[in-house]
């Protein structure tokens, strides 16, 4: 498995060998060894699905408070994503800053998004389907999130304000500047 960081270099992006053949292929997607081998100590709990039907569609910025906490392994199985992580990490020197990735089935690439990061996307394709993996159980108590197109983060998505369909939960979150409950 090969893993990069990014820009903040907590988050990384995965590309697990694939193999093909004229039946299709095999890929190890995860493996508890490889990621200890690379330093990442993680233990997931539980794995996620999501089908979006439309392209345009936002997921986030989600994340969840202490004690439920969640580094999150997400890989895309149909389609693709605009995929960001904003630090919330009040005290890192990166506080506030995003990166982004293109996550695909395409490119077979994953992005693992650590505990202090607020989450989401946008998906590029319609009947786009994700797989996350999670180090915590979800919390409905615990669960927060931060305004998608909150100005200050200065996050480029893919769709314009009135375009994107979110959730009514999503369409009500703080801007960043007025979250209480950070890391």
């Amino acid at each position: 498995m090969d893993i990069a960081a990014l820009a903040i270099p907590d988050v990384k992006i995965l590309r697990p060998k694939k193999f093909g053949d004229h039946r299709g292929f095999f890929s190890e997607t995860y493996s508890k060894r490889a990621f200890e081998a690379a330093g990442l100590l993680l233990e997931f709990v539980q794995d996620n699905q999501s089908l979006s039907a439309d392209s345009g569609t936002v997921r986030g910025l989600h994340y969840q408070l202490p004690p439920f906490a969640q580094d999150k392994l997400l890989r895309v199985v149909r389609g693709a994503v605009f995929d960001v992580a904003v630090d919330i990490r009040q005290d890192s020197p990166t506080f506030g800053q995003h990166v982004s990735a293109i996550i695909s089935a395409a490119d077979w690439n994953q992005i693992l998004i650590p505990v202090g990061f607020a989450h989401g996307f946008c998906t590029l394709e319609p009947d786009t389907e994700v797989i996350y993996k999670v180090t915590n159980f979800y919390s409905p108590e615990h669960d927060r999130g931060i305004l998608w197109n909150d100005p200050a983060l200065g996050i480029e998505w893919p769709v314009a304000p009135g375009a994107a369909r979110l959730s009514d939960k999503d369409l009500k979150n703080p801007r960043l500047a007025e979250a209480t409950e950070l890391f």
